[in-house]
């Protein structure tokens, strides 16, 4: 009888990923992940609501000979100008004023809005009885804006 030699079935040799690999890969998943949450921009933070006292504030405040002009800059873009003064007629005195300038088209709704410091730490501080000249540029009002002055509400006072 003929000595058969059976052979084993041969078995596959399965492909493995070297360990060294799988860590890179597993870092530079992290690393990218990493990379993409902190170069995200962060979300919009909403400004504080006037505190109660700066609401009563509110009517202390008197914004006068406020003009509006529009011109184009060098670059050949609307530059919208508005210049006035601010009078502080109550008895503290204000580190800071910001102001929401809320432009429209001519149907009412609402284009921009732009929280804007008319008083801070560049200007001075206000004092009681004193009365400052402010200027606001807008170089991003839609073309379709109504052309009429925007509302012009008092955003937030910080007291000094």
């Amino acid at each position: 009888m003929e000595n058969s030699a059976q052979t084993a079935p041969s078995e596959k040799k399965r492909a493995s990923i070297p360990p060294g690999v799988l860590v890179a890969a597993a870092v530079a998943v992290a690393g990218l992940a990493g990379f993409w949450y902190l170069g995200r921009p962060a979300p919009p933070k909403e400004p504080a609501p006037l505190t109660g006292a700066a609401k009563a504030y509110v009517r202390s405040l008197k914004l006068s000979n406020v003009d509006m002009q529009a011109h184009e800059s060098y670059l050949k873009q609307s530059i919208v100008e508005i210049t006035g003064n601010l009078g502080n007629t109550g008895d503290r005195v204000l580190r800071t004023v910001e102001i929401n300038c809320v432009f429209y088209d001519p149907d009412g709704e609402v284009v921009l809005r732009e929280r804007v410091a008319i008083i801070n730490r560049k200007t001075g501080a206000l004092a009681p009885g004193e009365i400052k000249p402010f200027r606001m540029a807008f170089d991003n009002v839609p073309e379709g804006w109504n052309q009429s002055m925007p509302q012009m509400v008092i955003a937030a006072i910080d007291f000094s």
